[in-house]
């Protein structure tokens, strides 16, 4: 199939996410992938600047998961989780608990971020109706974005994106993004809410909101708050589904923090980009508290794919990649170069809110006003990269970048120097 007649039935049959179908232009017809690099049917190249949507860590294509994949499904492809197991899932959990906060002992298995978040929601509600405690309430940050299930999107920020679902929703209150004055009065809030004794959990995005527009805070912060959900008898719930491995500067985003959570979510970058996988990961006395005699009391919860064995099988290789000191002398290396550039962005003086956080670099294109996923400017920058070769996302105002950790010195210079050039457009 030539590519006219494959975007033909691409506009014909396909119904992309996040895309107004009416005014979006052509989307790119990408056939390969290798490493950094993505291509199209024309043979144009594109530098993955935003690791396709925060997935893929170790670059496309790599040649270790592909035979963790291969050798996976020459043995086992899928058997039903319920009733049975194999042992690349029984190895994942090992390994995954042995990552985490030691209270952490506790895996299930899901099949990408948002529905790790939803199990995650089920486990505080339930855990708190199984003890016949009446807690029915979760904090939430302002701008947060944990998904589009409807407890995700319930805990998420309210507006444009959820609005014809918002009658659905369970209630959720959200506390003041904790960044500037609002760091006080955010805790403040939070207080007065935990003290109603009503609150089933709390839960964040450690340290960055991706969609919000990668807009970060500090580890101090989110210290005290967890104190507060913990003096106040509230389970807290970390989604990791972006900030982990590696892109924060360590492997999760909570290793920065003192506190520990109690249900940690994961999924994206787990697989190394390859498969759909996604974890939620408990403490023994959340676990504990779903022991009965009566099945009802069970998390009666899962998915047809529910640990997969070939995510499983590409999840542990992707963790082998993770134990070679070399994946992490890049993220220190891509930190250390976005560093460096950010001192060229502070000169231009259409660059403002500046951020740093290991592998992510963002800030915001001046254009009166602020932090805007709706920008227009999205649309003109988007199209701007791609005539660059250079595959970079907005979200809305904010640019940001996130690329694989194989990206090389000049790729991300390049990445650096269209940033620059763009923002001399406006």
């Amino acid at each position: 199939m030539d590519r006219t007649t494959s975007l033909e039935k691409d506009r014909l049959h396909v119904w992309h996410p996040f895309t107004q179908m009416q005014t979006a232009g052509e989307p790119l017809c990408i056939v390969q992938a290798e490493a950094t690099t993505l291509i199209d049917a024309n043979g144009k190249r594109y530098i993955d600047a935003n690791s396709s949507w925060w997935v893929n860590v170790h670059g496309h294509g790599h040649p270790y998961l592909a035979q963790a994949l291969q050798e996976q499904f020459a043995q086992l492809d899928h058997v039903i989780f319920a009733g049975a197991t194999h042992p690349q899932a029984i190895r994942l959990a090992d390994r995954i608990t042995s990552l985490l906060p030691e209270k952490l002992e506790k895996v299930f298995f899901s099949d990408d971020g948002s529905t790790s978040i939803e199990v995650a929601l089920k486990m505080a509600f339930q855990y708190w109706y199984n003890k016949n405690e009446p807690k029915k309430r979760v904090i939430a940050l302002d701008g947060a974005y944990h998904g589009d299930t409807f407890g995700a999107m319930s805990i998420g920020q309210r507006g444009a994106f959820n609005q014809p679902f918002e009658h659905l929703f369970f209630d959720v209150d959200f506390i003041d993004f904790p960044v500037g004055e609002a760091r006080s009065t955010a805790l403040i809030q939070a207080e007065q809410i935990l003290q109603t004794g009503e609150v089933a959990a709390i839960i964040v995005e450690p340290l960055v909101q991706g969609s919000a527009g990668m807009r970060m805070y500090d580890a101090v912060w989110l210290d005290a708050f967890v104190s507060l959900a913990k003096k106040y008898h509230a389970l807290v719930i970390f989604d990791e589904v972006m900030t982990g491995w590696g892109r924060t500067g360590k492997l999760f985003a909570h290793n920065f923090c003192e506190q520990e959570p109690d249900i940690v979510c994961l999924s994206k970058g787990l697989t190394g980009g390859v498969l759909p996988l996604g974890l939620t990961v408990a403490t023994n006395d959340i676990y504990d508290a779903f022991l009965h005699p009566e099945t009802a009391k069970a998390l009666l919860h899962g998915h047809s794919f529910t640990g997969s064995a070939l995510a499983c099988a590409v999840a542990n290789a992707s963790l082998d990649l993770f134990e070679q000191p070399e994946t992490w002398d890049s993220i220190e290396w891509i930190e250390e170069r976005h560093r460096f550039f950010i001192d060229a962005l502070k000169a231009h003086p259409k660059a403002k809110e500046i951020g740093l956080c290991g592998t992510i670099l963002r800030f915001e294109v001046e254009t009166g006003e602020g932090n805007n996923y709706f920008s227009s400017i999205r649309d003109r920058a988007y199209n701007f990269f791609l005539d660059q070769g250079c595959l970079i996302r907005p979200l809305g105002n904010v640019l940001y970048l996130n690329p694989p950790y194989c990206i090389s010195e000049e790729e991300l210079d390049k990445l650096h120097v269209v940033l620059l050039d763009f923002l001399d457009t406006i």
